[in-house]
């Protein structure tokens, strides 16, 4: 499972190899959510989606992020869900001033572009931008939250009749429910949630897996008498949204040592210290990996997920330069990790290694799922053996 993946850069390509090797023996794979950067054009789709994973030898279905929709959808039906091509319906007022024209899609090209997964293994169409996959053990439900989050009547409908087979069910949604200790549950247009119907003991949901936050976080919730899996899976090839701005976690009675993230918040805050130590030329900004590591333990409170090399001791220099990160509190209010997460992330892509990608691998057994999240770097050594960076076995009995 890929989230966010398309914009055709090396970030990108670097979660390819580690895919291609522990995704080898694998029935298909999905994309969570905004397949393409920035505007799901399906003349980009050679670039950004056919020839990076053209050398995977299975089906690749996928649910759209808002990014998809601001190309009208129309990119992503006519790949995923051979739809034929759309007349472009003209929109009045500000809008029509205003908001994105579809791209007219050049078919000779996009003919061009399937044959690099031109393989019958390969094949697969969707019936719609959301959908359900059977198995004997599980069920794997897409849903298509579009630019808002909000799913309309007809598409709740569905749900609610999908959620009512007594299998087990894994929810894969364009907008993640947790993120950042925060609660998205995302409103359906008649009232209610999509996680009302998730936490519906009747419907046997036992994860909920989302995009659109570029990096992941997992939140063990339990509900009742079973824990749910909120995860977020959104890194698998856009920019790189921080870390090290996610507060002690305490969200629906998650304990901060059971939440998971990767990067870790201090390879989150040391890694933008330094890129920023070089854009504005402040070599004071910059914090080592264990001063870091020592800050956001310090702020968070928890235990530090890894041992440091050697004592830190806090200086005033370390506190500002967390500060202006996002990292640190100010002596005042000012939201600057809020700033900073949701702005200042997205002008800080780079393409050079190492980057803080990951993609998911899901094993599934009559008894079990195994949900492990590897990291991809762009080094060469995590090509190889892509590192482990979470694992949670969850039990469908």
């Amino acid at each position: 499972m890929l989230g966010d993946t398309g914009e055709g850069d090396a970030s990108q390509y670097a979660v390819v190899p580690g895919m291609l090797k522990l995704g080898e023996r694998t029935s298909f794979a999905v994309i969570a959510s905004d397949v393409l950067y920035p505007a799901g054009s399906a003349n980009e789709y050679g670039d950004k989606f056919f020839r990076p994973y053209k050398d995977y030898n299975a089906p690749i279905y996928a649910i759209p992020g808002n990014h998809d929709w601001y190309d009208g959808l129309g990119g992503f039906m006519r790949v995923f869900c051979d739809a034929p091509p759309l007349k472009p319906k003209p929109d009045r007022g500000l809008r029509g001033l205003l908001w994105r024209k579809p791209e007219t899609i050049d078919e000779p090209a996009l003919a061009e572009a399937r044959k690099l997964r031109g393989q019958p293994a390969q094949q697969a169409v969707q019936p719609a931008p959301y959908w359900v996959i059977e198995s004997d053990s599980l069920l794997v439900v897409g849903v298509d939250t579009g630019i808002r989050g909000m799913i309309d009547k007809r598409q709740t409908a569905w749900l609610r009749r999908v959620s009512l087979d007594p299998r087990p069910k894994i929810l894969v949604t364009g907008k993640p429910i947790y993120t950042r200790n925060d609660y998205k549950p995302s409103p359906l247009e008649e009232g209610g949630t999509i996680d009302d119907i998730v936490r519906d003991p009747a419907h046997r949901y036992v994860a909920a897996i989302g995009g659109d936050v570029h990096n992941y976080q997992r939140y063990p919730v339990r509900v009742g008498d079973r824990v749910i899996q909120y995860v977020v899976a959104g890194g698998s090839g856009a920019f790189m949204h921080a870390t090290h701005t996610i507060r002690r976690v305490d969200v629906a009675g998650v304990h901060e040592d059971d939440f998971k993230c990767y990067p870790l918040r201090g390879d989150s805050l040391s890694f933008y210290s330094q890129l920023y130590a070089r854009r504005l030329r402040m070599k004071w900004l910059y914090l080592t990996p264990d001063e870091a590591a020592c800050m956001t333990t310090k702020q968070v409170k928890n235990e530090p997920v890894r041992p440091l090399e050697d004592p830190v001791r806090i200086t005033s220099r370390m506190k500002w330069a967390a500060r202006l990160l996002g990292g640190w509190k100010w002596p005042f209010r000012l939201p600057v990790d809020k700033v900073f997460h949701r702005y200042l992330s997205e002008f800080s892509d780079w393409d050079t290694p190492p980057f803080f990608k990951q993609f998911l691998h899901l094993d599934v057994t009559p008894d079990t799922l195994t949900l492990r999240c590897f990291a991809a770097t762009g080094c060469l050594e995590q090509e190889l053996d892509p590192p482990l960076e979470d694992e949670v076995r969850i039990s469908l009995s």
